[in-house]
């Protein structure tokens, strides 16, 4: 989970700003973040939404970070 770590601190953001932005509870993210606890898939997008990259990228499919480009009506 070292990506979304990287992710979160190059945008400069705190675990609280991750919580503010994603509704995903401090302490969840914290133990998403060190690897203790897997993120669930609304995690996951809501995740790539706020650190603006893709899910494929957060799971190691990809080392493309931008993200693909969004359907806003899905959003």
């Amino acid at each position: 989970m070292s990506r979304i770590r990287d992710l979160r601190k190059e945008k400069g953001f705190t675990q609280v700003k991750i919580q503010m932005l994603t509704g995903i509870d401090q302490s969840d993210y914290s133990k998403i973040e060190s690897g203790k606890r897997y993120f669930t898939f609304e995690q996951c997008r809501r995740l790539a939404i706020a650190l603006d990259t893709s899910m494929d990228y957060q799971a190691g499919l990809t080392d493309e970070k931008k993200p693909y480009p969004r359907n806003i009506s899905e959003q």
